[in-house]
């Protein structure tokens, strides 16, 4: 039997995957919650904060679900806060939304007040498969975010082991399409890339566009029953 060949590019979501689901539900989202007025106050006519207001008030104008709190004028920008909990409420993958928690988040990292906790076995990880492939992140946090995370990890800055950073400017984690442009930006065909989440429903478009995969279960995950096929894994020490 032939060996398969390694990959040329790992690519791993961040929740679940490479960092504890505590660090987003207990640490992160609580930390974006208790700014939004300050930071909003202090920055809304930023031109990137007002930026992400016109596209969160276009977001809200487009939003089917009748409970949503209405949000149409940017320049109110107090009146984006309970539409802002109410995405977080539902964890939807606004882009909006995760540009702000990312320029929240960017304060509290450089104030030490946040810490990107992961897991232990990833900084040996990302130096192995860094060698000799290429290592990129694909999470529903923006690519602001994702640096944040890696340059201020607990255990120091990583982000010169990390080739790209992806977000939901690429396109949903649940589409096909946002794994073949993944490929494309790095310079390689999807068979050749390895993607690592801990959720079925992004393995599966993942290896629809021919990826290989690998489903994480790390404590604190949710139980997974069917997982489609996809190789499960505790562990990057494995690889």
């Amino acid at each position: 039997m032939t060996k398969p060949k390694p990959p040329k590019l790992f690519l791993l979501d961040v929740e679940g995957t490479i960092a504890p689901l505590s660090l987003v539900y207990e640490q992160l989202f609580p930390y974006a919650r208790a700014h939004f007025q300050t930071f909003l106050q202090l920055h809304c006519a930023d031109p990137g904060v007002a930026n992400d207001l016109t596209m969160l008030a276009e977001e809200c104008a487009g939003e089917t679900d009748e409970t949503a709190p209405r949000f149409t004028t940017p320049e109110y920008w107090d009146e984006a806060i309970p539409y802002l909990n109410w995405l977080m409420d539902r964890d939807r993958k606004s882009t909006a939304l995760k540009s702000l928690q990312g320029r929240i988040w960017k304060g509290g990292f450089e104030r030490d007040e946040l810490q990107g906790t992961l897991f232990d076995d990833v900084p040996k990880a990302l130096e192995r498969w860094s060698t000799a492939a290429h290592v990129a992140i694909y999470s529903s946090g923006s690519v602001a975010a994702q640096l944040l995370l890696f340059r201020h990890s607990n255990y120091g800055d990583l982000t010169q082991l990390i080739s790209g950073y992806f977000d939901t400017r690429t396109g949903p984690k649940t589409s096909s399409a946002s794994y073949e442009s993944i490929a494309s930006a790095m310079a390689c065909e999807p068979r050749e890339i390895m993607f690592f989440s801990d959720a079925v429903r992004e393995l599966d478009p993942a290896r629809e566009a021919g990826c290989h995969t690998r489903l994480v279960m790390r404590e604190g995950n949710a139980p997974v029953e069917d997982s489609h096929g996809h190789r499960r894994i505790k562990s990057f020490n494995v690889l």
